[in-house]
């Protein structure tokens, strides 16, 4: 009879934090949040394989992306491994991801944190109306936040990075509105986490896929709230589609975003437990 009940929460549950495999995980997790579109996935080193009329991944993996084992991921199926690129090869799966800015930012904070946990969310070809609270993505987000938290049996939200918004800049109403439903978002989700003042750590677009990158771009620069702090990418060199940072891009893109963080006062202490990134990123390709 006890199996049986067992059984039917698990069938109802589905895929809930009683799934992480949390027995080696240290516990006082410190959790980064990182959003955006396919740029904040990975496209560094991704190219179209015009022989096999495919997208291919070069499998260039830069020294600032390599392996620790102090920086683990959280997989689709809510279980902790030892993060390698491409992040988010079970999140995207209808893309060719490669190279991103995970890997990079983690490898500069690891050693400040003890631990590093990277939470991959990112899907490609999305806006950000489609992150808006009470949306798939934005619920499925929260809820891997929140399954990072419990893996540990406790710990802290430091920050959000975010980068989206290139798909934003093809309808006039999206760019005229982008600003409200940025505020929106990042307001929801730190109500949503319980922290009201965590940091964001956001990118202005360095490219779109229409008309409207400056609407977009100066409403990245002025959402007026606390303790929001913009990184701007334009200028990073792109791979020849024109919308994709390069891998080296990708990387400096993480030492960017790594540098406005510790900014932060407060945020460069020490740090003895374990610091979970997780990733919500999308793009239009």
């Amino acid at each position: 009879m006890n199996k049986m009940i067992f059984f039917l929460f698990i069938m109802m549950f589905g895929l809930s934090s009683l799934q992480i495999q949390s027995q080696t995980i240290p516990r006082n997790i410190s959790i980064f949040i990182l959003a955006g579109q396919s740029n904040m996935a990975g496209r560094g080193g991704v190219y179209n394989d015009t022989a096999k009329n495919i997208t291919v991944w070069d499998g260039v993996i830069p020294r600032e992306c390599r392996s620790n084992p102090s920086i683990l991921r959280l997989t689709a199926k809510l279980e902790w491994e030892e993060a390698n690129e491409p992040l988010h090869a079970d999140i995207d799966v209808n893309k060719t991801n490669g190279v991103g800015p995970g890997m990079p930012f983690a490898n500069r904070v690891v050693n400040r944190f003890g631990y590093v946990g990277l939470v991959p969310c990112s899907i490609g070809g999305t806006k950000l109306s489609q992150w808006q609270k009470g949306e798939f993505l934005y619920e499925k987000t929260v809820r891997r936040a929140k399954a990072a938290m419990v893996a540990s049996g406790g710990g802290s939200y430091e920050a959000v990075l975010w980068y989206q918004g290139e798909s934003d800049t093809v309808d006039m109403v999206d760019a005229s509105v982008y600003k409200n439903r940025l505020v929106q978002f990042f307001s929801d989700l730190r109500n949503d986490l319980q922290h009201p003042n965590l940091p964001i750590i956001q990118v202005a677009l360095a490219t779109g896929a229409g008309p409207y990158l400056d609407a977009v771009r100066k409403a990245q620069l002025e959402t007026g709230l606390e303790n929001v702090h913009c990184v701007d990418a334009k200028g990073l060199p792109l791979e020849p589609d024109g919308l994709h940072l390069t891998t080296s891009s990708q990387v400096r893109l993480g030492q960017m975003m790594v540098d406005a963080f510790l900014a932060i006062p407060n945020s460069a202490e020490l740090h003895p437990g374990f610091s979970v990134l997780v990733l919500f990123c999308l793009f239009f390709l």
